[in-house]
């Protein structure tokens, strides 16, 4: 039995709930509706009443009444736009909805209000969307092993029509980010994200990613835990969930925006992002500036000593208080393949330069507020810390000898990252 191809909705309207601080239970904060070829929000009165009210990000939805449009060069507030899947999640709502089998995807088929008011309610942050401003019903899915999550991926990537159960238990995390096989699973007080291997995949990007992640952990970077698990003859990294909070009352969520919205670009500007902008933000709107700068310079340095390109402007973010924001830890650090030495990273660094090399990360460590002693410090302290643990994380990760001669000094500290004027090797 498969879903049967149904005819695409035209959704006008979606009404965004929210989990407060410290709540267990969402309240409904407004209404995003088309307008022209825009959508636009409104609070809802009864939110905007509140005591506890807060807005949902400044400076994009300040607390007040009225339509509030989206920033100039936006299609929608940043803020709701974090809250819906990207390609990995849009191809399993085309799959799940309307029977669309992925060799047959175009997810640019569906309009953001569809893929909002279609995809899993348990998104990452603390919105969901919404039918109805009155009764608010998750969009959830019975648990399933992680074989049968594997499974269904497995067969979404192929075009493989699913079973009603599968479809549904996949479905739950189809509002995750990112374009590679995943799933949601909840694990007593955690929750999960579960990554699988692609297809597609040249190398073992899901042990590659787990060495890179605890080798981040180990070079004392803040970052989400992950742990290995062998399934159906598969790897599976399992990636804990930091936006959620297990309380007795039930679960909390917090409240996350990426630096694509503090940036206010979308998707189609996000070639311009650069990490200068990033510390000028964290300078002037974070908590604890200073020890933020310091670790976000630690992580552009590992991510070009790991070979992780993938550093766009969605792979950073920052928990949102209504007045605050404050960098969440480290996540999809995933060491790409590449096929020669030279690379670039998916953020500017320094003016017009992306180059992957620790050289043009000296050279912008000013905006890190970092002096050449400090910046040069924590560079050979990366490099010290992956070179030390190198080994003890392989063996942790069961790396082939194969594998390890594959990721060493070709996409881990590979040759190219030490050109330039400083001699780090």
């Amino acid at each position: 039995m498969t879903s049967k191809n149904r005819q695409v909705p035209v959704h006008d309207e979606a009404y965004v709930w929210v989990w407060l601080p410290g709540a267990t239970e969402p309240v409904v904060a407004g209404r995003a509706y088309r307008d022209g070829a825009y959508l636009s929000f409104n609070y809802g009165r009864s939110y905007l009443e509140r005591d506890d009210a807060t807005p949902l990000y400044l400076p994009e939805l300040p607390l007040k009444a009225g339509t509030i449009p989206p920033d100039s060069g936006l299609s929608m507030a940043g803020c709701l736009r974090d809250g819906a899947p990207d390609a990995w999640g849009r191809r399993v709502i085309l799959n799940h909805t309307f029977g669309i089998k992925s060799k047959d995807a175009d997810i640019g088929a569906l309009d953001e209000l569809t893929y909002l008011l279609e995809s899993g309610s348990d998104r990452i942050g603390a919105l969901d969307f919404q039918k109805s401003p009155t009764e608010y019903v998750p969009r959830a899915a019975h648990g399933a092993t992680l074989e049968e999550l594997l499974s269904a991926a497995e067969k979404v990537e192929k075009g493989v029509p699913l079973t009603p159960e599968l479809d549904q238990a996949l479905f739950y995390g189809s509002s995750l980010g990112g374009a590679r096989p995943k799933a949601m699973i909840e694990d007593g007080d955690k929750k999960l994200i579960a990554k699988f291997s692609s297809s597609t995949d040249t190398y073992n990007a899901v042990k590659a990613e787990f060495i890179a992640m605890r080798l981040a952990e180990q070079a004392g970077l803040s970052v989400a835990p992950v742990r290995l698990e062998y399934v159906a003859g598969k790897d599976v990294l399992l990636v804990e969930r930091f936006d959620r909070i297990k309380s007795e009352a039930g679960w909390q969520r917090k409240a996350m925006v990426s630096a694509l919205t503090i940036f206010g670009l979308d998707e189609m500007m996000a070639r311009y992002a650069s990490y200068a902008d990033l510390t000028e933000a964290i300078r002037h709107r974070f908590t604890a500036p200073k020890d933020t700068l310091r670790e976000l310079f630690r992580r552009l340095v590992f991510n070009i000593v790991c070979g992780n390109t993938d550093d766009h402007a969605r792979n950073h973010a920052a928990f949102w208080d209504g007045k605050h924001l404050t960098l969440t830890p480290a996540y999809d650090i995933c060491p790409q393949s590449r096929t020669g030495n030279e690379a670039s990273q998916a953020m500017l660094i320094k003016a017009d330069s992306r180059r992957s090399t620790l050289a043009t990360c000296m050279e912008a460590s000013p905006n890190f507020q970092l002096d050449e002693g400090a910046a040069k410090k924590i560079v050979k302290d990366t490099l010290q810390a992956v070179r030390s643990e190198w080994q003890n994380i392989c063996e942790e990760a069961e790396l082939s000898k194969v594998d390890r001669n594959l990721f060493w000094e070709r996409i881990f500290l590979n040759p190219s990252i030490f050109e330039g004027e400083y001699d780090f090797r």
